[in-house]
């Protein structure tokens, strides 16, 4: 293997020490291995064919080759994607900087400081702009936004609107079309209703339970809802606005006349379209809906000592605690795109958002009355940065297309429509106008003095908090950045052994192309012959991933895991309904599975039937067989992870899913796992007939601190028809499903990591970062099985690509629970490996294949250290509330208090071994209270002052 190869960079354990590690689990070779570990009836008996690896150097020249085969053209399309320009200082610091992206979501808080104070600025702006009490931390995109405003609603219905079976949903014709047609899919298995209209003559009554308008609309018209906002709450229904969140800078806020529920996007706050994405929405509403609010939400709360902490709040509500009973599949969002946008604001300050918006406003305005005064139809009374003209399409279309120009248009009303951005200069405005001169046989004329016609506009101050205040300089902003930076623990510090999560390496080379112009400045709706680069990424993306599954087909549309699910479950139904069983609807799920799993299925109308695992975690099959035999007219799908989420590759799966088809049910496989099956197994082997993979774990997308993710769905050939469309860019199959998400490829731009992922590690380096996932995952285990209880293996004492520590049984003699356990590895300088999940008061621990050997026995060291201070208490040598895990983690502060009354030094709790010396990560916060911070609902910036506090210890 070549010195230059990009497995040896990728992979963390050297040939000499693989061979050490053989030794020490007690195998020949790693054939011998995986031979123990996976069932040979579905090993894989032939190779991948994604091709030779190329290298680093080689494949940066070939990416770069794609990218100049996209066409960049001079773009006014707008329709909810804008061109912005991303601060140098953000794109450097933030999106370029794997301190940022390369951790994860913040359910361990005290490690999580920074960037939760990144977030909560975010919470802070929205709630701000958009005149509401209460903000989530992002979601996905805008279409699912609005769709997840309408299933709140839906779910919020008194018990009498129930009763009377009230399931109308107001929807305002002036959306965007695919905004439309996400709430349309999302809609349907519930047996919502859709009524579309006008809000000036639609006829609301007691039926509604809710209305959705955009603001301003599609045309770029700007109107003030109130009277319309004031009717729904006349009949008790509940109104959510989708609007844009530059436009809320200059003008009146949704929530001033009346809004109950508040959505968006951020894009255009600094983060580039992408061809779609990924970007992050926003969902804002009223307190009083605060348990019933989709995503995660950022509160304030105090630590140990007393002092101001953060954290994810009201965690109760989510899938992960709620499951079938969740208001949403919600798990993945778009965090590391919410941090971009809320420094966006904070380093632009109200201010200079004002000049921004204002500057748009006034060279959109110059255009309109140009257009106007050329005697050209303009259909807009006021607009913001979008105006609409009726005009002969298919002339308009070709002249502009000749001068590199590219506008909305909406065939069916013959309206063009142009949306100005914060990068569209005057020269772009005088060469529109001079195209549009053309198609129109006329004369446009601009004038650049200045024109400023807001109505609607807005009195009250935005942004007034410092913190959007204090950060204009780059000085100034870069330290800021790294100030919260350095309070966060990411893999730039340590592995990251989070069981079913696959933290391992985001290599830069594979990061680097995203920030191509080429690539991410390209708008998703541009006619296809301007994305031919994307085109050749997505073709060979789709053909590896089918190889790598063994499936027909693949949809790249979904941007997370558990979209992947939905839109996986919505293709099963659409199957069984093409075949007159519809009624098709129970969907049975192993007890194991991931909370998102049930609450996509609710999602997808189905019914839940839960399967019961024996007492080695398996799923029980005469459990699962007499379920499936009891269900068998209405059997529509079995979820499956595999290997288990219990660590195991279970030796009966091929019965599994010979059972559910055996009754006429599909096999759905929840790829979170995938990173042990790759090269050796695949969902196809083992008889699934749809997938999705998480890109974000297997395929080396990065965390980014709880988002971005994509979750593309795989399917068999007679599945394929299904898979999602797009109603403005042809995709998906030939009965393609409704769009799951706003783009029709989901987040294009982060596809292009796993693209050079796979290109740069080709067939045989796919195939050995699994043989050394799951060599690292039997080491760890053959070590930590000294100190600790391995709760599940396999037959032959194998676990698959991670494994779960039995942690249950300290309780009775130390009082030592596993979170007691986690909070401790943050003095060791680690990040704790899932907690209790899928068991209660366990750990899973997976160290993915880019760990060396020095990281693994490092994690060892910590565990058995951590083990031995166990026995000392259960030995007697200290108390049970007054311990070393007990009160971890320890602040430097803490330290350095003049007073130590605890019964074990200061040595013990900083330094309980010797290499922490040398690298010391020290962490902010003490324990976080989570009660208090639910009890205390803060959800946005504390005024200055609390900030300044002399800190307690």
């Amino acid at each position: 293997m070549s010195h230059k190869s990009f497995s040896k960079r990728h992979i963390g354990v050297s040939n000499e020490d693989q061979q050490k590690m053989l030794s020490t689990v007690k195998s020949n070779s790693i054939s011998d291995l995986i031979d123990q570990t996976i069932p040979s009836k579905i090993r894989s008996c032939k190779d991948l064919s994604v091709g030779e690896s190329m290298n680093e150097r080689d494949y940066l020249s070939h990416i770069q080759k794609i990218a100049k085969k996209n066409k960049l053209f001079d773009s006014f399309i707008g329709q909810g994607y804008y061109g912005t320009e991303t601060p140098s200082v953000i794109l450097r610091n933030v999106l370029e900087n794997p301190g940022w992206y390369t951790a994860y979501t913040p359910y361990q808080a005290e490690i999580s400081q920074g960037r939760l104070e990144a977030l909560l600025n975010f919470q802070t702006m929205i709630s701000d702009l958009t005149g509401m009490e209460l903000s989530n931390a992002s979601l996905l995109d805008e279409g699912t936004a609005a769709a997840e405003a309408m299933l709140m609603f839906f779910h919020m219905r008194s018990r009498k609107q129930e009763k009377q079976g009230v399931n109308k949903f107001f929807v305002a014709n002036s959306i965007f079309t695919q905004t439309k047609e996400v709430i349309e899919c999302r809609a349907e298995p519930l047996g919502i209703e859709l009524i579309y209209g006008d809000t000036d003559s639609i006829q609301l009554d007691s039926s509604y339970f809710g209305g959705i308008v955009q603001y301003p609309d599609k045309f770029g018209n700007v109107s003030s809802h109130k009277s319309f906002a004031d009717k729904c709450h006349d009949n008790d229904i509940k109104l959510a606005v989708i609007a844009d969140i530059l436009s809320l800078v200059l003008l009146e806020s949704p929530g001033s006349w009346g809004a109950d529920v508040v959505v968006g996007c951020t894009q255009r706050f600094g983060v580039p379209m992408g061809y779609g994405g990924p970007h992050a929405a926003y969902f804002a509403c009223r307190e009083e809906y605060k348990r019933f609010i989709p995503g995660r939400i950022i509160g304030v709360s105090v630590d140990s000592y007393g002092n101001k902490a953060l954290r994810m709040a009201l965690q109760t509500r989510e899938q992960h605690i709620k499951r079938a009973k969740a208001t949403s599949n919600i798990c993945t969002a778009q965090a590391l795109l919410a941090v971009m946008a809320s420094m966006y604001a904070v380093y632009h300050g109200p201010k200079g958002l004002k000049n921004i918006a204002s500057e748009i406003h006034h060279k959109a305005n110059a255009l309109k009355l140009a257009l106007s005064n050329a005697g050209i139809n303009v259909l807009n009374k006021s607009s913001f940065d979008t105006i609409s003209f009726k005009a002969d399409l298919s002339i308009l279309e070709k002249t502009l297309l000749d001068e590199q120009i590219n506008i909305g248009y909406y065939n069916d009303e013959q309206i063009a429509v142009i949306s100005v951005d914060e990068t569209t200069c005057w020269e772009a405005i005088n060469k529109l106008s001079r195209s549009i001169g053309k198609a129109f046989n006329c004369e446009i004329n601009i004038n650049k003095e200045n024109s400023f016609d807001i109505t609607n506009a807005r009195k009250d101050e935005v942004l007034s908090h410092p913190v959007f205040n204090s950060y204009h300089s780059e000085t100034e902003m870069m330290r800021y950045l790294k100030k919260l930076e350095n309070k966060d623990l990411s893999l730039t510090h340590t592995m990251i052994s989070l069981g079913s999560c696959t933290m391992k390496l985001n290599a830069a080379s594979e990061m680097m192309p995203i920030t191509l112009p080429e690539f991410a400045n390209l708008h998703p709706f541009v006619p296809l012959d301007q994305a031919k680069g994307y085109e050749e990424i997505f073709n060979t993306l789709t053909r590896d991933l089918c190889d790598i599954t063994g499936f027909d087909s693949i949809s790249l549309q979904p941007n997370s895991g558990a979209q992947g699910e939905y839109a996986g479950l919505m293709v099963i139904r659409a199957f069984h309904k093409s075949n007159n069983e519809g009624h098709r609807n129970i969907c049975l799920i192993p007890s194991s599975a991931h909370g998102t799993n049930p609450a996509s299925a609710v999602m997808a109308g189905m019914k839940v039937i839960i399967v019961n695992c024996d007492e080695n975690g398996n799923i029980d099959v005469e459990d699962l067989k007499a379920k499936a035999a009891e269900h068998s007219e209405n059997l529509g799908a079995l979820m499956v992870t595999y290997p288990s989420t219990h660590g195991v590759f279970e030796e009966s799966i091929i019965d599994i899913t010979n059972i559910i088809h055996e009754y006429g049910g599909q096999v759905y496989m929840d790829g979170a796992n995938m990173n042990a099956q790759v090269g050796l197994t695949s969902p196809g082997l083992i008889g699934a007939d749809v997938c999705h993979l998480n890109l974000h774990k297997t395929f080396a997308i990065p965390h980014g601190g709880g988002g971005p993710g994509m979750g593309p769905i795989g399917v068999a050939k007679h599945l394929t028809p299904f898979l999602p469309g797009n109603p403005i860019v042809k995709t998906g199959g030939n009965n393609a499903i409704k769009s799951i998400n706003s783009a029709p490829f989901g987040s294009s731009l982060i596809l292009i990591i796993s693209f050079g992922y796979i290109k740069m590690l080709g067939s045989s380096g796919l195939k050995n970062s699994t043989e050394i996932a799951i060599l690292n995952a039997n080491y760890l285990k053959e070590k930590l099985s000294s100190g600790f209880d391995i709760l599940y293996t396999g037959p032959n004492g194998r676990v698959a690509h991670e494994m779960i520590i039995d942690c249950r049984g300290f309780k009775k003699d130390s009082g030592v629970e596993v979170e007691d356990i986690a909070k401790r590895l943050i003095d060791y300088g680690f990040h704790a490996p899932t907690v209790s999940f899928p068991v209660p008061g366990t750990m899973m621990i997976e160290p993915t294949e880019s760990e060396a050997v020095i990281e693994l026995d490092r994690f060892v060291e910590a565990m058995l250290s951590i083990r031995e201070e166990i026995k000392e208490i259960e030995d007697g040598i200290y108390p049970k509330d007054d311990n070393v895990l007990k009160n971890s983690p320890h602040t430097a502060a803490s330290l350095l208090n003049e007073t130590w009354e605890h019964s074990y030094s200061r040595t013990k709790a900083a330094y309980p071994i010797k290499n922490l010396l040398e690298n010391k990560y020290w962490v902010p916060v003490g324990r976080v209270n989570n009660a208090h911070g639910d009890r205390n609902l803060i959800c946005s910036c504390l005024p200055i002052e609390e900030y300044q506090e002399e800190a307690t210890i």
